[in-house]
């Protein structure tokens, strides 16, 4: 994730101080290594690896720092905005999500499942850009739940380094209490619990089971709040205007996803999904050449393609006259 941010801002001429997660920070110091490995100059690449609140502030604040690129929360990112604006610094907030994923009746139901297998587990759910609401018609809902969770109880929870693992831990205690209370509630609200629904007891550590919960209703939590974990919430639908309404419903609009085989609906659903990325008939959107970032709570700028590189750029305009 990292080098999305610092390419951009070494092709534009800039110098970074990288702060890391403190969850996460030897893959930093790792890149950092390389870099210097590999010939880029010390005195442009930095890695801060501490959890001292005075180092973050003195980054959001010197005046000296003119950009701020950050992904993680809304609350932080909101907060790293107040403090940047009071040097007018520059920001690429990268921020929660609420991902909806809708199955429309004329879509390709293996594809869509395969798609949301990628989309919702790679990382046990642990990405930004994972769908969180999966958004299926009515017709097909049934069809769609069992070949989803027929492929979900093929997935094997362990080690990274353990042969045939395909799902690892979540990151920490509070990772997997979350997805917890997310599962109790959309039962206590009246879920199906399909397949998954517990922390294994036959392994030590941040482990969750893939889960898949059917009747997802707007009331529960993981409906308006990302899970951030191995959850598949079905919510039913029946028109497309129906699906529009739920899914615009979030105060999020980082990632979307939708599968129809209908090229009108296409069109006018992906001018009408309030998201500032859209995978049509995939569960794959992030390429090196197509910007990444949201809208609305989700942030502000982008990652990625030449709009990325603009983040680390000012405009400048120079009127020369009366040369002689």
């Amino acid at each position: 994730m990292i080098t999305r941010k610092i390419a951009p801002a070494f092709a534009a001429g800039c110098s970074v101080v990288i702060k890391p997660p403190s969850e996460t920070p030897f893959s930093a110091i790792a890149l950092a290594k390389l870099a210097l490995k590999a010939g880029v100059p010390s005195s442009i690449i930095h890695v801060i690896p501490t959890k001292d609140r005075k180092a973050s502030l003195e980054l959001a604040t010197n005046s000296l720092v003119r950009k701020i690129s950050f992904t993680g929360s809304t609350d932080v990112g909101k907060m790293l905005t107040k403090l940047a604006s009071e040097t007018m610094k520059k920001v690429s907030m990268e921020l929660g999500g609420n991902a909806p994923f809708v199955v429309f009746e004329d879509a390709d139901l293996d594809q869509a499942v395969d798609a949301a297998l990628i989309c919702k587990f790679r990382a046990s759910g642990q990405t930004c850009v994972c769908a969180n609401r999966l958004y299926v018609h009515k017709q097909v809902l049934e069809t769609f739940a069992e070949k989803l969770a027929a492929k979900v109880r093929t997935l094997k929870l362990g080690r990274g380094i353990d042969d045939g693992t395909t799902q690892g831990p979540l990151v920490n205690a509070a990772a997997v209490e979350k997805v917890k209370a997310h599962v109790a509630d959309a039962l206590a609200k009246g879920g199906q619990l399909r397949t998954g629904g517990q922390a294994p007891n036959h392994l030590s550590g941040f482990f969750f089971e893939p889960t898949i919960i059917t009747g997802a209703t707007p009331d529960m939590d993981v409906a308006t709040d990302e899970t951030f974990g191995p959850l598949a919430a079905i919510f039913p639908f029946e028109s497309e205007e129906d699906v529009l309404t739920q899914a615009n419903a979030s105060e999020y609009g980082l990632a979307g996803y939708f599968f129809s085989q209908n090229v009108s609906r296409i069109f006018r659903v992906a001018r009408q999904l309030e998201c500032g990325m859209i995978g049509v008939n995939t569960g794959l959107i992030s390429a090196a050449e197509s910007p990444f970032g949201g809208i609305k709570e989700s942030g502000v700028g982008r990652e990625g393609s030449r709009y990325g590189l603009g983040e680390y750029q000012n405009i400048k305009s120079v009127t020369i006259g009366n040369l002689r």
